[in-house]
């Protein structure tokens, strides 16, 4: 690519990835991501090729700091200060859609952004709270601190055993229309979750449908104060977003002042989260000094940095210790499903990043930092982090050069954490909830539904079946839709498409599989051929187009032995033609008898097929000396 890339807001606010000029004072975006991140012993930039290339390839980090160039340090400042302003209040809001005290929010952003810095293979990507993690651990940890640090431990574990056994590929098993209707279903659940924060109610359930019923049950009980504060909040946060979705940018032949102008305006855009909230603390501050307080605020968050330490293995109760092999018990299915989420939300944003500003990620790595992240996130009381896709638009946006921006949102948090948590005591519950909901609500994605009607009808299923399901319980849903997901792959394989027709003289019938064959398809092909040929008047040999078929296996052999047999029994012939080399030393090693192939189709055509028992077109390579069928299957 020639050209660098750069992030540009689309209608609604949805992020869209295009090519551009080149971003101010920093060069050319894409160049030093690609420098970061390209594989090889010499750097893209002629530097000297590294003496631990096993160090450089588990570090990236020492890919990219020996390059390290001054005009990088100020836009990496930028753009980790403009995570930080947005990852704080959505920190302390992301905590209580996972349902624990404000400040293990701010405990689980800082770790994620030091440990990737040093291990992860993306400019842009940012780890930390995410809403969807969020609702996850507000399903498997309970509502417990202990429990949620013990959960980011295990998933820590999980994610870097994966990344050294090289097991990514488990991500591919997740189809589209699943995620589409998890992430679809946990935009409405969260919105909802949220409502309550709103409208100023208190005391109601947690499960969706109880939730619905009481909220609207209790809507008369509304707080005029929060309600008001609340969809203030949510107007200024739309529009500030639509603002910046149709920010025309500024270039470097534009005036001064209107340069000025596209920095003060992009500036409120992007920290729209942070001005919002500290606009409704100060308004709840005033009225506090006024002698009332018609908001329900924050309270109280402990001042100080976390303790380093390991996560607890047993949790002390009333009526006695949960231990340790009880808490994974309890945790469940949790323990598979928070870590595939994490690493599967992570490396979707990290690929998508990766390809619109022209540089490689290496998805192995991508699970060590996360595994790393997560580890070490669990001795500073965090819970479960992933890749927010919203922080890491911020990233980019900003004109992030290196991974070093995660050291700037770190240090902010950790100097919110020491400093500020007291100035956190008048935040509005109203005004995190406009935060979430606004963070949200766009990934609710209707379009999915449509396109999906248009293209592949049948992909409907798992997507509703996920999204109806996520709303009864999370765990129920992603399970059900890749079951469902699963049972139509393999539905595909034992039912490949299979065309039959008549050759141009109509004494024989051609067979064409239009994928490879494995054992759960051979009595469909049995059943399409035997169909055709031996009900057909006169019967009529076959010949079978094997161009697209590239495997086949022990099963299908077998099945292809006796098709030659019934065949053979009613003075009918088989020829296989257009035989690829691999399934052809199949079929030779298992010494079929009566078995004939050919080059072509039309020389298979031309040669009528061949008398059952024939030898057909001589093969190329010599038949096999032992044969896989069991004993007594070729007579």
């Amino acid at each position: 690519m020639g050209q660098s890339r750069r992030l540009r807001s689309g209608p609604g606010g949805a992020p869209r990835l295009g090519t551009g000029p080149e971003r101010a004072g920093g060069g050319r975006a894409g160049s030093s991501g690609a420098a970061m991140a390209a594989p090889g012993p010499r750097q893209r930039g002629g530097g000297r090729p590294c003496p631990w290339p096993a160090a450089r390839r588990r570090l990236p980090v020492l890919r990219w700091l020996p390059r390290y160039s001054p005009a990088w340090l100020r836009l990496d400042l930028v753009a980790g200060l403009s995570v930080g302003l947005t990852v704080v209040p959505q920190a302390l809001a992301y905590a209580e859609v996972a349902g624990l005290p404000p400040e293990y929010g701010l405990y689980s952003s800082f770790m994620g952004c030091f440990v990737y810095c040093f291990l992860g293979t993306a400019k842009d990507v940012t780890l930390g709270p995410t809403a969807i993690m969020s609702l996850l651990v507000s399903s498997y940890a309970f509502h417990e601190p202990v429990y949620a640090i013990l959960l980011t431990f295990l998933s820590g574990c999980i994610q870097l055993a994966m990344g050294l056994l090289h097991l990514g590929f488990l991500l591919d098993f997740i189809s589209c229309p699943v995620i589409k209707g998890f992430t679809s279903a946990a935009s409405i659940t969260i919105s909802f979750n949220q409502i309550k924060n709103i409208l100023g109610l208190r005391g109601i359930p947690r499960q969706f449908f109880l939730q619905v019923f009481e909220t609207l049950r209790r809507i008369g009980e509304t707080r005029a104060g929060d309600a008001v504060l609340g969809l203030a909040c949510l107007a200024v946060l739309g529009g500030l977003r639509a603002m910046k979705s149709r920010l025309p940018r500024a270039t470097r032949v534009e005036p001064l002042p209107v340069r000025v102008s596209y920095l003060i305006v992009w500036t409120t855009t992007t920290a729209r989260n942070a001005l919002v909230v500290l606009f409704a603390g100060l308004v709840a501050y005033s009225f506090q000094v006024m002698g009332s307080q018609p908001f329900t605020l924050t309270g109280s968050i402990p001042q100080g940095l976390p303790a380093f330490r390991l996560p607890r293995f047993s949790m002390a109760t009333p009526n006695g210790t949960i231990p340790f092999p009880s808490m994974v018990e309890d945790m469940g299915v949790g323990l598979a499903v928070v870590p595939l989420m994490g690493l599967l939300e992570t490396i979707a944003i990290a690929k998508a990043f990766a390809s619109q500003n022209d540089y490689r990620i290496d998805p192995n790595q991508e699970l060590l930092a996360m595994g790393f992240a997560n580890i070490l996130g669990s001795f500073v009381s965090s819970y479960p982090i992933t890749g927010s896709f919203g922080r890491t638009a911020v990233n980019a946006q900003s004109g992030v050069c290196t991974p070093a921006g995660g050291l700037i949102t770190g240090a902010l948090v950790l100097l919110s954490l020491a400093y500020l948590t007291s100035l956190f005591y008048y935040i509005p519950k109203a005004a995190l909830a406009a935060v979430i909901i606004s963070a949200v609500v766009p990934m609710f994605d209707a379009g999915i539904f449509r396109t999906l009607w248009r293209v592949k009808r049948l992909d409907l299923v798992p997507l509703c079946v996920t999204f109806l399901l996520c709303f009864w319980e999370i765990q129920y849903g992603i399970m059900a839709g890749m079951l469902v997901s699963g049972i139509l792959l393999l539905y595909s394989v034992a039912r490949p498409p299979i065309k039959v027709s008549e050759v141009s003289d109509g004494d024989m019938l051609l067979v064409q599989p239009w994928s490879s064959l494995h054992f759960p398809a051979v009595e469909c092909l049995r059943d399409a051929v035997c169909s055709h040929a031996l009900t057909a008047s006169p019967p009529r040999s076959v010949i079978l187009d094997c161009c697209h078929i590239s495997s086949i296996d022990y099963t299908v052999v077998a099945g292809l032995a006796e098709l030659l047999q019934e065949l053979h029994k009613h003075g009918l012939s088989l020829a296989f033609c257009s035989l690829q080399d691999p399934v052809l030393q199949v079929l030779l090693s298992a010494d079929l008898e009566g078995f004939q192939h050919f080059p072509s189709r039309e020389e298979a055509e031309r040669c009528g097929g061949a008398e059952p028992g024939g030898s057909g077109a001589a093969p190329s390579a010599s038949t096999s000396q032992s044969s896989l069928l069991p004993a007594g299957l070729i007579q």
